[in-house]
């Protein structure tokens, strides 16, 4: 049973950080792409960052580059999203997603929240 299960949301004030966390199973990690998207109420579902399974090439939003990191450990089966600087504009619910290279598969968690309020 695929299953990503995400955590580390919560409310923090502008300028602070959190770090997300999404453990992927039932599926073999180290052949995903894996992404976290967000959804801000109102709006669609964007994508934030992702991490490619051949190599550890990342991306970047534009609104995130410097502030955001995405890495992934292999050996755990779970990729990160450290997110400083925090901004309110960054409020949403965060989503992992993985993508199979060769299986085409895409997979998704059910969401965090994220709240950046004072």
């Amino acid at each position: 049973q695929v299953q990503l299960v995400e955590s580390g949301g919560g409310l923090v004030q502008p300028g602070g950080s959190l770090r997300l966390s999404c453990a992927a199973s039932g599926f073999t990690f180290v052949g995903y792409d894996m992404s976290w998207y967000r959804q801000a109420p109102g709006k669609e579902r964007e994508l934030v960052a992702v991490i490619t399974a051949i190599g550890g090439g990342t991306k970047y939003q534009d609104s995130v580059k410097g502030r955001f990191t995405i890495s992934r450990g292999n050996a755990e089966n779970t990729v990160y999203l450290q997110m400083n600087s925090l901004k309110p504009e960054d409020t949403a619910v965060y989503y992992c997603n993985a993508y199979g290279v060769v299986t085409l598969q895409n997979y998704w968690g059910q969401g965090t929240q994220v709240t950046v309020s004072s």
